[in-house]
C-alpha cells in the first residue's frame, strides 16, 4: 500500500494551495480518506476527511469555511483545497487511509495507511 502526496510548497497568506494524494494497493472507495497537519513542535491534528462513496465531508472547526476535501475514486485521489491561507497553516500535510462504519474519522490512530507528507509554508 502507497499513498503518495503532493502539492505542498511555499505561499503567500491569503493564497491557496490544492493537495493531491493518489493511493494505490486498496480498494480506495472502501476506505475514509483524511488529511492531517502537522506544524514543527505540536502534534498531529486533523483537517478534514471523506468516507469513500457519497459521504459527506467533515472539518475541522478552525479550517471548516477555507478548506475543501474532494475525492476521483476513479483516480484513487483525494484532494485538499486550501484558500486564504494563513502563516499558521504552515505545517506538513499528511493524507491517511482508514475503514470505518462511522461516518468520519478524526483521530490519527483511526487510519490504517499514512503518506509520507508534504509540507506547506504560508509566508506572511
Amino acid at each position: 500500500v502507497q499513498l503518495q502526496a503532493s502539492g505542498g510548497g511555499l505561499v503567500q497568506a491569503g493564497g491557496s494551495l490544492r493537495l493531491s494524494c493518489t493511493a494505490s494497493g486498496i480498494t480506495f472507495s472502501d476506505y475514509v480518506m483524511g488529511w492531517f497537519r502537522q506544524a514543527p513542535g505540536k502534534e498531529r491534528e486533523f483537517v478534514a476527511s471523506r468516507r469513500g462513496s457519497g459521504g459527506s465531508a467533515f472539518y475541522e472547526d478552525s479550517v471548516e469555511d477555507r478548506v475543501s476535501i474532494s475525492r476521483d475514486n476513479a483516480k484513487n485521489t483525494v484532494y485538499l483545497q486550501m484558500n486564504s491561507l494563513k502563516p499558521e497553516d504552515t505545517a506538513v500535510y499528511y493524507c491517511a487511509a482508514g475503514r470505518s462504519i462511522l461516518p468520519a474519522i478524526t483521530t490519527p490512530r483511526g487510519y490504517t495507511y499514512w503518506g509520507q507528507g508534504t509540507l506547506v509554508t504560508v509566508s506572511s
